[in-house]
């Protein structure tokens, strides 16, 4: 049986973080104090991100989408890695703590099931909403539940987590094996997971075709 493939956004497809790029470019000073306690573990990533975005006027969704368009980047070799996964008869199934407002834009021409949180602009400042909350396994308060879409999508399948960042951890220790880069492969190290790091996703390809998922 083929595996499957759990793949974050953030700092993963796109070379940097999208989030943390909005806070940068529209947010008060607070957001630092935040986005440090997330990093932490004071507290949890749905605390954090809905507080960051609270921060924020919902009047500025366009000035938001417009500024994610022109400054994310795609990770080199995404679109191979994309048609890879095709190829070799892989599901590819993109798990994203990121928002629907930039992150369906910009995965929209790859055709990939996405899951991602939500934001209302109802409100005078942005809304996060939680529409894949952690299930009764996950006591995490992940927001974008990752190991509970996992514990959803695997069906029995070997589990292989792509990701970068804290937000990723909890899905990488339920994996057979994870690809990793940045503070997720510290992490690997620490608690000698199954990994192997990358910089770009050509390293993916290599690495799965090294494990035996030739054509």
């Amino acid at each position: 049986m083929k595996p499957v493939i759990f793949c974050d956004f953030d700092g993963t497809i796109t070379t940097n973080d999208n989030i943390i790029a909005i806070m940068k470019e529209f947010a008060p000073p607070e957001w630092n104090e935040i986005k440090d306690q997330i990093l932490e573990e004071k507290i949890s990533i749905q605390q954090g991100v809905g507080q960051l975005f609270r921060l924020l006027p919902s009047s500025s969704k366009q000035q938001l989408i417009d500024f994610i368009l022109a400054d994310a980047r795609i990770r080199e070799g995404f679109d191979d890695f994309v048609t890879y996964t095709k190829e070799q008869g892989i599901e590819l199934i993109i798990v994203s703590g990121g928002i629907d407002f930039f992150v369906e834009p910009l995965l929209k021409a790859y055709k990939l099931p996405v899951y991602c949180n939500s934001a209302s602009f109802a409100e005078e400042t942005i809304k996060i909403e939680w529409p894949h909350e952690c299930d009764a396994f996950c006591e995490n308060d992940c927001g974008c539940c990752k190991p509970s879409i996992i514990r959803k999508e695997a069906k029995g399948r070997d589990i292989i987590v792509i990701g970068d960042s804290i937000t990723d951890l909890q899905a990488a220790k339920q994996a057979d094996f994870v690809l990793a880069r940045d503070l997720l492969l510290e992490k690997c190290q620490q608690l000698n997971l199954k990994h192997a790091p990358f910089v770009t996703f050509h390293d993916c390809i290599e690495v799965l075709n090294e494990r035996g998922l030739e054509a």
